[in-house]
């Protein structure tokens, strides 16, 4: 879905303006990059939680040549659905 698409969802599910949709979300989107920037959780109620996880630093291997390198760490955005999500997408 794209971030259009998105707006006019918000707009004929709350009666807002385009302009005030496209605020909302504007600073919705704000809000939530901050707080994953400070490392906290976001839980979205009936949907899941949004959290930035470090990934530790590991050993791969080239397929072709066998030849191993250490992949350093990094932070990663992580989402994980609440059990009522995960049970509809095991319906589809």
């Amino acid at each position: 879905m794209l971030t259009k698409e998105f707006i006019g969802l918000i707009v004929s599910g709350s009666g807002l303006s385009k302009k005030d949709a496209e605020q909302l979300l504007a600073t919705t989107t704000a809000i939530m990059r901050e707080n994953l920037m400070d490392g906290k959780a976001i839980q979205l109620q009936g949907l899941g939680t949004l959290e930035v996880k470090e990934r530790k630093e590991r050993t791969i291997v080239h397929p072709r040549t066998g030849e191993r390198t250490i992949a350093p760490s990094k932070n990663q955005l992580v989402f994980k659905a609440t059990a009522n999500v995960k049970e509809e997408l095991k319906k589809l």
